[in-house]
């Protein structure tokens, strides 16, 4: 029987590639590897060619990606995405077109957010989207409380003038975690793992969550505006959704406690970026700093307004990527969609529009 033939928007890093390839070619799938993310081509191919098919083209460039969809009238079965690449709905019907020897039927994500899919345009055309949701909480938890101590302690301001000569005195003393009140928007995995490690070091936390269970682990607020009214630090860790989109913006912030500080590890269009700039630059503005990891526009469309504001902590969407989150995402993903594929869909997560 002909193989199902999978495309590998963009491969996983460094020697993950080898385990996440080895694992698709175990399910007995048709790979093509673009390889346009890869950062030693010729060890690539020399590696895997006659084991993998390859190409090479800009997936966020969704013209080269339907070309490369339609391309030979061939298509495939399935399609992989790590960072999330715009799955939009000229791209599913261009995959799904019945001329094609191989019609889309799965679309994976290494990784817990599916907003780069249009799941409406997905269900229309029996597109079935899969991820690995818990895969990187332990890493985004991780990261989210290395914001916040970046920040509480100034250490990007203390590292910028040393780095320069400066010897710069604190006009004040830094406040501990056990001073301060958490407040998590979102008890999903992440938000969870965040509970955890924050009651450890001693930070009172209280949460928000949109089924607010029988048991929760921590305090549960009773509105959003009770929390951020409530709340030192906020972290975001919500999916974004019609629903969540534009949850924090102006009059979210300026409920906030004087002084507060803003986590964004969760979607960049979950929080108003622009307010959140113009309420950074204002010194009579309750919130004193945020840190931000997800952005509206990300990759080479990145462009931001939050860019050069010394109270804001920036980073390029990198909470989820450490070694053990990223190994756990590539190889469950791979787990997904060939039963998927196989028609095996028991315990697989499907998210649906």
């Amino acid at each position: 029987m002909e193989r199902a033939r999978i495309l590998l928007l963009d491969a996983a890093p460094g020697e993950l590639l080898g385990r996440e390839l080895e694992r698709l070619l175990g399910h007995g799938l048709d790979i093509t590897l673009n390889l346009r993310r890869v950062d030693d081509h010729a060890r690539v191919r020399a590696a895997w060619g006659g084991r993998v098919g390859f190409t090479d083209f800009d997936a966020f460039d969704e013209s080269a990606l339907i070309g490369e969809t339609v391309r030979d009238g061939l298509g495939h079965h399935a399609i992989k995405s790590r960072a999330g690449v715009p799955l939009r709905a000229a791209f599913l019907a261009a995959a799904t077109d019945p001329a094609l020897a191989n019609r889309l039927r799965v679309v994976g994500r290494a990784g817990a957010g599916t907003d780069h899919v249009d799941l409406p345009a997905a269900a229309r055309h029996g597109v079935a989207v899969t991820h690995t949701p818990g895969s990187n909480a332990n890493a985004v938890a991780e990261f989210a409380l290395a914001q916040l101590l970046a920040l509480i302690r100034d250490l990007p301001a203390h590292n910028e003038a040393l780095q320069h000569g400066g010897w710069r005195t604190p006009a004040g003393p830094a406040v501990e975690l056990s001073e301060l009140t958490l407040g998590i928007v979102g008890l999903g995995r992440i938000g969870l793992a965040l509970a955890g490690r924050a009651t450890a070091l001693g930070m009172e936390v209280q949460g928000l969550s949109r089924h607010r269970p029988a048991e929760a682990p921590v305090p549960l607020a009773r509105s959003l505006t009770a929390l951020l009214t409530t709340s030192d630090v906020v972290s975001l860790h919500v999916p974004l959704t019609p629903e969540t989109r534009g949850l924090i913006g102006r009059t979210e912030l300026a409920l906030m406690r004087p002084g507060a500080i803003l986590l964004n590890t969760a979607r960049g269009g979950i929080v108003d970026e622009q307010a959140l700039a113009d309420a950074l630059r204002d010194p009579g503005h309750p919130l004193a700093a945020a840190a931000v990891d997800t952005f509206e526009h990300e990759h080479a469309a990145f462009a931001s307004p939050l860019s050069g504001l010394p109270n804001a902590l920036l980073s390029p969407h990198v909470a989820g990527m450490t070694g053990t989150a990223m190994a756990a995402a590539a190889l469950q993903c791979a787990d997904h969609i060939a039963a998927l594929l196989t028609d095996r869909p028991d315990g697989i997560p499907v998210v649906t529009a």
